[in-house]
């Protein structure tokens, strides 16, 4: 499958509904690609399976940019698009960070960085608890989130049960502190991939691999915007 003009420029065109939250627009726009993808072609989820025990799970953990997230969701007919022109409105159920009690589809609320690498594992490990073997649970980082400690313990954790996960992080050179050997070097004990992340079909074949017995690691790299 190949992303179409007509995808892309729906896509872009519903992000540019959202407003208000500008500052945080370049965090929205690197993960646009990815969370398209993942929705599109990935994930094991509708608007009608939103509660089935085992629909695939997807958790963002960068969630103060969540505006790309919001604009797929509505593409994908989890919300009305409507919802779109209200970001961060008194009443309105998208917030400047997601809420899961308010948003069909939302697994978790997030916005404080560092915490969704660390629940992620905790989620995976409770569907392989229950028997739910054919379930993916992936998780959407940062860069620049990896700054935060409890993310170590997650990976370190994660890689010493063999624990079959997918995390990805969008690299657009946005971390504060560097690290010998890249993004790849901080999760030993998991399988690496690097991804342009505007190719959607590198993105797919990423994601689409799995393996039962170790986490993967999906490196989408992403030009930073300037100026």
């Amino acid at each position: 499958m190949t992303v179409t003009d007509t995808d892309t420029d729906r896509l872009r065109h519903l992000l540019r509904r959202l407003t208000g939250d500008e500052k945080h627009a370049p965090s929205a726009h690197s993960t646009l690609d990815v969370l398209w993808v993942l929705y599109d072609r990935i994930l094991r989820i509708s608007p009608d399976s939103v509660d089935d025990p085992d629909r695939d799970r997807f958790l963002l953990s960068k969630g103060h940019g969540p505006a790309a997230y919001y604009a797929v969701l509505a593409a994908k007919g989890f919300f009305p698009e409507s919802w779109l022109d209200d970001l961060g409105g008194w009443d309105s159920p998208l917030g400047h960070h997601p809420d899961r009690m308010r948003i069909p589809g939302v697994e978790i609320g997030t916005g404080s960085l560092g915490h969704g690498l660390g629940l992620a594992v905790g989620v995976a490990l409770g569907l392989r608890a229950q028997g739910y073997r054919e379930t993916r649970t992936f998780v959407l980082l940062g860069d620049a989130e990896l700054d935060e400690g409890s993310n170590h313990e997650a990976i370190a954790y994660a890689a010493a049960i063999r624990l079959p996960i997918t995390a990805i992080v969008v690299d657009n050179q946005s971390a504060t502190h560097g690290w010998p050997g890249g993004i790849a070097a901080r999760f030993p004990g998991w399988r690496v991939s690097v991804v342009d992340g505007r190719d959607h079909d590198q993105i797919e074949r990423a994601l689409a691999h799995r393996h039962q017995d170790r986490p993967d690691l999906v490196v989408a790299t992403v030009e930073p915007k300037r100026g």
